[in-house]
């Protein structure tokens, strides 16, 4: 059995979960959204075994959401790139600080940040600096 495999990818733009979650609700509504990348995964039989795309927020690991497919898709330039096709729920994560990155990376099962416990998620979030401050020291 293949061990699920994750991605790791900045969330430019958004300045919190919910610009993330706002955004993608605009763009897809309650269906499954989309992330569209240049490289496709050359692991990608271990992505699609569970994995899930980690969102790096401001510095911080703060969501995830799990990869459903990959589908190849073709620019308006004409480029071929890999949507990558996301479950529509947005899960938050303890927060974990993340220096930036361009593009993507993977993410083994055993370094990503636990989901908050049911119940944490209505909460509202510490500031960022302190959440990132708490990760540092192993408090999350």
């Amino acid at each position: 059995m293949t061990e699920a495999l994750h991605i790791l990818k900045l969330c430019v733009g958004a300045e919190s979960v919910e610009d993330l979650i706002d955004w993608q609700r605009v763009h897809y509504g309650t269906g499954p959204a989309q992330h569209v990348t240049r490289m496709w995964p050359k692991r990608a039989e271990e992505v699609l075994a569970g994995g899930s795309l980690y969102w790096v927020i401001k510095g911080v690991i703060l969501a995830r959401q799990r990869i459903l497919d990959l589908r190849q898709v073709t620019g308006s330039d004409g480029i071929s790139r890999c949507a990558l096709v996301l479950e529509n729920a947005v899960i938050r994560t303890e927060a974990m600080p993340r220096r930036p990155f361009q593009g993507w990376r993977y993410f083994a099962a055993a370094d990503v940040p636990r989901d908050l416990v049911a119940g944490r998620e209505r909460e509202d979030p510490l500031p960022r600096d302190l959440q990132a401050a708490l990760a540092e020291i192993g408090l999350r």
